[in-house]
């Protein structure tokens, strides 16, 4: 299994729609010259987006964060430019991308720096050969202040990795049915 270059991606993206839409430069700027937390394709990854899609956690009802039943009247929905996430809270919220990964490939979804270095932990995930949808990622904010974060700018990077050729998995994430497979939007955990 080998990590791939910015070349490789670009190549996947523009052949066979792997990310969409796609970036294949590095965006630092907006249009109108405002610096931007940067996103599109680095070196040996690329750097992806959240939406104006978040769900900000609430403990309004008192209820028990539990992943095989999960309350989902514990969000508040937000649809702006940016979301502020209390202290020691969290949100959710949706890639602009939508991926699809070829059977031959696992990615890994790792936090930006830039984040990190104010508190702000972004999950770590793999997307799984043949999956395919928006990502839902997770935002934490560890610290004891509000914490910013912000739609159409970069927020995590995805490390792309080849299996060799002899070495293809056996079952992919679509030949197990996925419960994740195909997703649109914001998707709360699922058992």
């Amino acid at each position: 299994m080998s990590i791939k270059s910015d070349k490789w991606i670009r190549r996947m993206a523009e052949q066979h729609g792997m990310i969409e839409p796609f970036e294949p430069g590095q965006v630092k700027q907006s249009a109108d010259g405002q610096r931007l937390v940067s996103y599109g394709t680095s070196s040996y990854g690329y750097d992806i987006r959240c939406s104006k899609e978040f769900k900000l956690f609430t403990n309004l009802n008192s209820t028990i964060v539990d992943p095989k039943n999960f309350d989902p009247n514990s969000f508040v929905e937000v649809n702006a430019d940016y979301c502020i996430i209390p202290p020691n809270s969290f949100a959710l919220a949706r890639t602009v991308e939508y991926f699809r990964i070829p059977r031959n490939v696992l990615t890994i979804c790792l936090g930006k720096s830039t984040y990190a270095r104010c508190g702000i932990i972004v999950n770590v995930t793999p997307f799984e050969p043949e999956w395919e949808g928006y990502v839902t990622l997770e935002f934490s904010n560890t610290t004891p202040l509000p914490a910013k974060i912000y739609a159409n700018e970069g927020c995590a990077q995805v490390l792309f990795f080849e299996a060799d050729a002899d070495d293809v998995c056996e079952t992919s994430y679509k030949d197990r049915g996925g419960k994740y497979q195909g997703q649109v939007g914001v998707t709360l955990p699922k058992i």
